[in-house]
């Protein structure tokens, strides 16, 4: 062999082996690889595995067990009676019990059989928290074969021991209902009865309802206690129809307050003590007496609100008992007095057998009378007076206050004149100087509400009118019956200018409503959040600058949703919305659409937004009625019946047909 090819030889042999090394080591190597993963994956679920024992173990601090959303249902499935606690890491009160709440679970412990005492962080168990409607800390709870009850007590180890021992009893079961339980049977007969009952007319399913439950029950414990004691009553509307119509209930719940069987409705807060407060309140007579001339003259000097007296000759003067009625149904509204003080009624100008509703003096002007005088008779209707009291409730130029504004200032067209409203002794004089410029205006148009608003108190209002950067110390701004909101130009303000702006709008109502914004230069501000670029999505999304071509155009039928973004219950139907949107995508008359009703306007009042989320269904042609979505669940299936009894435009499919 020449060694040239001897040479190439031994290179191909190397070249060969070199390769066969190579193809052994390469499948090596990925095996190797493989088996890491596979180790690392195991690792994982096995870090998996310890991480969720980690959340199922019940530890134990200082003898009290430490439950969460994980171990909780784990651990009490097989207890008969466990204490619980909810707290809050930062609660002052919940730091102050701690050692107590160990005492006791060293107690409980010792008992036969022994009994477990478990604390919940409310702020991380989010979930437990929301299902044992936890609202304050520390909360404390005796669950009894997985129902809880509710302890009342006080802290302290003897009264929660001796609590937690009653209803660890075999043979303990909790006690009835305080709340009576009232159907067509026994309605009247109890009603008619009570001097004064609260009634709740609620729905088994209503959310609201269920969460209402726990704290009604535990107002009418509360109010049984009292002599006389106040009753607290129910009603299940779905059951009970006819009582339902009878009294108007359209949503839930609906409560009422019932005075010898007649109805007035119940606008009080919705917890424990809330209730409890305002139903005593509510027992007590809704006129006070008044004794001295001295009350009716800082009434007039210091006093901030409109004076309502009746004159009468004694407590047995049927006048009297007509004025009590009127009264009560004002109550909540305004303060009502009485007097049967022959001085009193000479200082008032007036005879016995009389009412006289006047302002205090820092509400008076020379532009109208002093006082207003109606006779009150045993045969004088209550809604006479209670007509009369409304109709002079408020004085020529008021002051709008947060306080008032829902109760006094809903009439429309409103005038409301924003500066740094003042009534003490330093600033007075300034705040009146302002205030009778606007009386100067206000004389001329009693078709109209004024008044004066601080517009510290109202800086949101300001800010949405576009007012907030106006560089004047006194705006004014008028809203309408519509809901439509008209801010004046900013300039220097007097009598003239915020005339010649009243006469403008006057001017502006000549046209047709539909035309308003186009008279003239008076535009309606609108809050709106910017027009979206894109909306093409199965739900449109409507702001405040497009309510009027989407949710009014007269030519498709819309249903709209009214939600705010902090809410749990639209978060809930936020699923259900989109289906349903997808549902009816193809329907080109129909339009599902929603709105961010804390960030926009609604222009029309047609449209009221109580509470989220609100639902409306605004038909082609009758953009005026549109139909509210009450009553039912808001799933697919009742959203879709809902739209189907309602729709005018709802194309029908070869199968439907």
């Amino acid at each position: 062999m020449r060694p040239r090819k001897a040479f190439l030889l031994l290179l191909l042999l190397g070249l060969v082996q070199l390769l066969a090394v190579a193809g052994a080591e390469g499948p090596d190597e990925d095996s190797s690889n493989r088996e890491n993963a596979i180790e690392d994956e195991e690792e994982e679920e096995e870090e998996d595995d310890d991480e969720e024992e980690d959340d199922l173990e019940v530890k134990e601090e200082n003898g009290v067990l430490v439950l969460n959303d994980a171990n909780f249902d784990n651990f009490v499935a097989d207890k008969d009676t466990v204490l619980l606690e909810f707290y809050a890491p930062w609660c002052g009160h919940c730091k102050q019990f701690a050692p107590e709440y160990e005492k006791i679970a060293n107690i409980l412990k010792d008992k036969d059989p022994p009994i477990p005492v478990a604390k919940i962080d409310a702020t991380s168990a989010s979930v437990l928290a929301s299902r044992f409607d936890v609202s304050g800390y520390p909360t404390i709870k005796i669950l009894k074969k997985g129902q809880a009850v509710d302890y009342e007590g006080s802290r302290t180890q003897e009264e929660i021991v001796a609590k937690v021992r009653e209803v660890s009893q075999p043979d303990w079961t909790p006690p009835p209902e305080v709340t009576l339980v009232l159907t067509k049977e026994n309605f009247d007969e109890v009603v008619n009865d009570a001097d004064i009952i609260l009634v709740e007319f609620y729905a088994p399913w209503c959310g609201h309802c269920k969460k209402l439950a726990p704290e009604y029950e535990k107002a009418a414990k509360e109010l049984s206690k009292r002599s006389p004691p106040i009753p607290l009553a129910k009603v299940d509307a779905t059951a009970e129809t006819d009582l339902a119509k009878r009294f108007d209930v359209s949503g839930y719940p609906t409560l009422k307050i019932f005075r010898k069987g007649r109805p007035y409705d119940y606008n009080g807060p919705r917890e424990k003590y809330g209730i409890v407060d305002y139903m005593i309140e509510q027992s007590g007579p809704p006129s006070k007496e008044i004794l001295t001339l001295k009350q009716v003259q800082e009434f007039l000097k210091d006093g901030d609100d409109v004076i309502i007296i009746g004159v009468f000759k004694g407590e047995s003067d049927p006048a009297y008992q007509q004025y009590q009625d009127a009264a009560n149904n004002l109550r909540e509204d305004y303060k009502f007095h009485h007097t049967f003080s022959t001085e009193i009624a000479k200082f008032l100008k007036v005879s016995q057998g009389q009412l006289v509703v006047m302002q205090p003096e820092k509400f008076q002007s020379k532009y109208e009378p002093r006082s207003h005088m109606m006779d009150v008779q045993g045969s004088t209707q209550d809604s006479a007076i209670k007509d009369f009291v409304l109709k002079y409730a408020l004085p020529l130029v008021g002051h709008r206050k947060v306080s008032n504004d829902a109760k006094r200032y809903t009439r429309r067209p409103l005038v409301v004149v924003y500066y740094s409203v003042d009534f003490s002794f330093d600033y007075r004089a300034a705040t009146q100087f302002w205030r009778s410029k606007v009386l100067e205006v206000a004389k001329d148009f009693p078709e109209y509400t004024f008044a004066i608003a601080d517009e510290e108190d109202y800086a949101g209002e300001v800010k949405d009118l576009g007012l907030s950067e106006s560089g004047e110390d006194v705006n004014a701004a008028i809203l309408d019956e519509s809901g439509k909101k008209f801010a004046m130009e900013p300039e220097e303000f007097d009598s003239d200018t915020l005339r010649e702006f009243v006469t403008a709008f006057k001017k502006a109502l000549t046209p047709p409503p539909a035309l308003l914004s186009l008279a003239g230069k008076l535009k309606p501000v609108i809050k709106s959040q910017p027009v979206p670029k894109n909306n093409k999505g199965p739900v449109k999304v409507v702001v405040g600058k497009t309510f009027d071509s989407i949710v009014m155009d007269p030519k498709k039928d819309v249903l709209i949703e009214f939600y705010a973004p902090w809410c749990g219950h639209c978060k809930q139907l936020e699923p259900v919305y989109n289906s349903l949107a997808k549902k009816y995508k193809g329907q080109k008359g129909l339009v599902i659409a929603k709105m961010d009703a804390t960030a926009n306007d609604v222009p029309s009042d047609r449209y009221k937004v109580e509470g989220f989320p609100t639902i409306y269904f605004a038909p082609s042609g009758d953009k005026k009625n549109p139909v509210k979505f009450e009553g039912g669940d808001r799933d697919l299936e009742h959203l879709s019946k809902f739209i189907e009894e309602h729709a005018t435009k709802l194309s029908r499919t070869k199968e439907e047909l």
